[in-house]
């Protein structure tokens, strides 16, 4: 098993993309850490992956709050004693309603990227003093391929998500001595249940025209990507952003 004795944090990782890309983890031996703000749906992800023979711990998290984060690696710690792999993935993205900027307001703005900005900054700032003591660490934060082509009435998220590109570039340049790799994966639209909150599925029927792959991406389609940029197979990659989304934006 590729992560055997690894211990790997997924935010959001109680639903959709993050518990997908849990479960693979643990698949592949590795001991995880579900931090995610819904305790109801943190606490599932722990019995299903005890389900499937793996190992896990939920930590409460809102990844908006430095001391929220600080805990959460402080717990994964006290808990398993190293943090090998951070996934940066818990967004605010579930029933954002659609509206065009000037109906946006700064308050709204702000709040999205508290989240999906403020959130990979404040988890990796929690987790870097550890990885630097170990001197190896693997750091994937998930961005949107929205980025590369806009998304009408979704200024606030797509800005987000393009702040997590650069933010990823800095982290990657300003670690790589350590031995800490970061890179980002930017999904394209993928069916789950957040995304079926906002998106109607005419839109994702047409964004399926669009892609040289014609159907829906499901979270099960990023697994691949993100564990290779967590495993030793990646070891010499860094800084990259690895666009996924069935070949609808060549970047």
């Amino acid at each position: 098993m590729r992560f055997a004795d690894e211990v790997a944090i997924v935010t959001g990782g109680g639903q959709g993309i993050g518990l997908c890309l849990a479960q693979a983890l643990a698949r592949e031996g590795a001991r995880l850490v579900i931090a995610d703000i819904d305790e109801q749906a943190g606490q599932d992800a722990v019995r299903q992956i005890a389900k499937q023979g793996g190992q896990a711990l939920f930590v409460p998290t809102d990844v908006s709050s430095d001391q929220s984060t600080a805990a959460l690696a402080a717990a994964a710690l006290a808990e398993f004693g190293a943090i090998h792999i951070l996934i940066n993935n818990a967004a605010l993205f579930r029933n954002l309603a659609l509206k065009p900027i000037e109906e946006i307001s700064g308050a709204e703005w702000d709040r999205v990227l508290a989240v999906n900005l403020r959130g990979p900054f404040n988890t990796s700032k929690a987790v870097l003093p550890q990885m630097k003591r170990q001197r190896r660490g693997k750091i994937v934060n998930i961005s949107s391929n929205t980025v590369f082509s806009g998304g009408p009435g979704m200024s606030h998220y797509v800005a987000s998500k393009a702040g997590v590109i650069g933010f990823t570039r800095c982290l990657a340049r300003e670690v790589g001595s350590a031995g800490i790799c970061a890179n980002v994966v930017a999904p394209g639209l993928t069916d789950t249940e957040a995304a079926q909150s906002i998106i109607p599925l005419q839109r994702f029927d047409a964004v399926t025209g669009l892609r040289a792959i014609g159907r829906h991406q499901t979270p099960a389609d990023l697994v691949g990507a993100v564990l290779f940029l967590c495993s030793t197979d990646s070891d010499f990659i860094t800084g990259q952003v690895l666009n996924v989304d069935g070949g609808q934006i060549f970047y």
